[in-house]
């Protein structure tokens, strides 16, 4: 770890000293805060819950605090995914990384920084989160603050190569979560904090899975290597587009550190696309009432849009044109805000808490008749997270943000981002075919929604696109950094 304590040269290119200054002022600021574990975790593994249930997926824990058998970590066609709880996104990409590889006949290990309980990782990215999650929800209110400092924020802030180096030293405090793991196993991470401690513990094979098509060096990991899932991704990212910052850049990636794999989705949701897409037809053939999949993102900053949305297509759902299920993740402050909204207007709705209940109703929901407006809220996060992939199955439309469920093979209306990053994901799944234009204005939202419910051309196109790029391979991605990963 001593070799990065200077780290100020990203891939050979040189960054402002103001960078290593201002960083290193954020890291005292955390150890500050909330102190630096002197002693590495010693990691062992354990067989719980419903990420080991559904893909045999360990969990990796401290020995010392773990409740429970602990069993050792083996390294025999095993890979280690490396998350944190922040949002959903970096979840659900672990998730279907940690799917395809279980279908591969890999054994995974999740490693999730925000599990360990009492340490400065867990502690700090708590901290990080909350704000983070405070400033998504006022852009979402705020036009100015979106605009001004938001849009900035989540783009430029992060864009330039300086983010390389602020990344790397707030990574030093989570390097003790790492330390003590097999240094050969492969370890893919779904987020650079992860990354960069890896790189700093002494793990030899690291690959960073990239989720944003919007090129930022916030993502690159220097010891690592990368996967992308767009050419344009690829192409932005191995020539280090637009992260110049006040020293020109002049040196790019090393194409053997990059690949373009593919959007990374779920085995189970890549091996039933033409079945899914069938059903879809075959309910839009028959005059079927129109599915919609509202999903709440990590952040919880779209309730109010949520409400808008619903209130649009009340008349629908009374005439058994639409059907709603919302997946509320784990967020009961946000359903209370859109609970509101909903008994201001009289609309009736029915609300699923229960997992093993909300598994049976998406089982009947395959084959049978679905109406009204269903609201689904789940308190252990897996549930909240993975009951999307479950709904993806049964819907025709998903209405979302364009984050990382932009790139997921289902018809998709895409919403106002929170945050300018996440724009790409939609020029990217609109121009694939697979989704629309993301829809910032109220009135094109509506608009769109009206004649997605009434008429099938634009539903038909977008069905058509997906069995194409699925032949392409478009949606092979967790597969491919698998693949990529191992043979190393």
């Amino acid at each position: 770890m001593e070799m990065y304590k200077n780290y100020t040269t990203p891939f050979g290119n040189i960054v402002p000293h103001s960078a290593a200054r201002w960083a290193n002022i954020q890291y005292k600021l955390c150890r500050m805060l909330f102190g630096n574990d002197k002693t590495p975790i010693e990691p062992g593994a354990v067989a719980v819950g419903e990420v080991y249930n559904d893909f045999g997926m360990f969990t990796i824990v401290d020995k010392h605090k773990a409740d429970g058998k602990v069993q050792e970590i083996q390294s025999k066609n095993a890979i280690i995914i490396g998350t944190i709880r922040m949002g959903f996104g970096h979840w659900r990409m672990a998730i279907a990384i940690a799917s395809a590889a279980h279908h591969l006949g890999y054994t995974p290990y999740l490693l999730d920084l925000m599990s360990f309980d009492e340490s400065t990782a867990q502690k700090s990215i708590r901290f990080l989160q909350y704000w983070y999650d405070v400033f998504s929800r006022v852009s979402q209110k705020w036009k100015w603050f979106n605009k001004h400092v938001w849009e900035k924020a989540t783009s430029v802030g992060n864009r330039s190569l300086s983010a390389c180096v602020s990344q790397r030293i707030l990574s030093k405090l989570f390097v003790p979560v790492l330390e003590l793991l097999p240094e050969n196993i492969p370890l893919l991470s779904m987020h650079p904090w992860v990354g960069h401690a890896a790189v700093m513990g002494g793990i030899k094979n690291v690959v960073s899975i990239i989720p944003d098509n919007y090129p930022m060096a916030f993502w690159l990991v220097e010891g690592s290597r990368h996967t992308v899932q767009s050419p344009s991704a690829f192409m932005g990212y191995r020539t280090l587009m637009s992260m110049d910052t006040r020293y020109e850049i002049t040196n790019c990636l090393d194409p053997n550190t990059l690949l373009e794999a593919g959007h990374y989705i779920d085995y189970e949701i890549v091996s039933t696309i033409e079945r899914d897409c069938d059903r879809r037809e075959e309910r839009m053939r028959h005059g079927k009432a129109r599915r919609f999949l509202l999903t709440m993102g990590g952040a919880g900053a779209q309730a109010k849009r949520f409400a808008d949305i619903i209130r649009t297509c009340k008349d629908a759902v009374l005439e058994n044109k639409a059907v709603f299920f919302v997946n509320m993740g784990d967020h009961k402050g946000r359903w209370k805000e859109l609970q509101r909204e909903l008994d201001k207007d009289t609309i009736a709705y029915t609300v699923h808490t229960d997992w093993q209940t909300t598994k049976q109703f998406v089982h009947n929901a395959e084959l049978g008749e679905i109406d009204g407006i269903h609201i689904f809220l789940h308190s252990e996060f897996y549930a909240a997270v993975y009951l999307t992939n479950l709904l993806l199955h049964v819907s025709d439309i998903m209405i979302t943000k364009p984050s990382e469920l932009s790139f997921y093979p289902v018809p998709k209306l895409f919403i106002q981002r929170v945050g300018k990053h996440e724009a790409w994901g939609a020029i990217r799944g609109s121009e694939i075919g697979d989704g629309t234009i993301e829809t910032e204005s109220t009135v094109d939202l509506r608009r769109t929604l009206q004649t997605l419910i009434h008429t099938d051309d634009l539903l038909e196109m977008y069905i058509k696109h997906i069995r194409l790029n699925d032949k392409a391979g478009v949606y092979n991605g967790a597969y491919n950094a698998v693949h990529w990963a191992c043979k190393r």
